[in-house]
């Protein structure tokens, strides 16, 4: 369980150090997806329960004994993939719009962007 933590935490300060550290906007963006998937799974994390099950039953399986998962955080995990996943898509048509605009991909030299 402890590993899971730690590993969020490592992809979540990887993503977030390439988004602050690199200027080539691939990846940052790239930074970006590592920083969401390190959220993800601190969030899956946070809602497990060791020994628990799919929150999933008809009423003669029902013991006082079990113990469920969070359904909670496995839903938001999903909405967030889903977000995710299409705020790189957008990101990406980004960085190709900008490379047949300005001939490169690197934030120093795509200055004209201030207005």
């Amino acid at each position: 369980m402890l590993a899971n933590y730690i590993g969020a935490v490592a992809l979540f300060v990887i993503g977030f150090y390439a988004m602050m550290v690199k200027h080539n906007i691939i990846q940052i963006v790239i930074g970006m997806g590592l920083t969401d998937y390190g959220l993800n799974l601190m969030i899956v994390s946070i809602g497990f329960n060791e020994g628990g099950t799919a929150p999933i039953y008809t009423f003669g399986e029902l013991t006082s004994g079990m113990y469920f998962v969070d359904p909670i955080p496995q839903a938001l995990t999903l909405t967030s993939i889903v977000i995710g996943a299409c705020v790189t898509a957008m990101a990406m048509a980004l960085c190709i719009r900008l490379y047949k605009e300005y001939g490169t991909l690197d934030a120093r030299d795509i200055r004209r962007l201030h207005g």
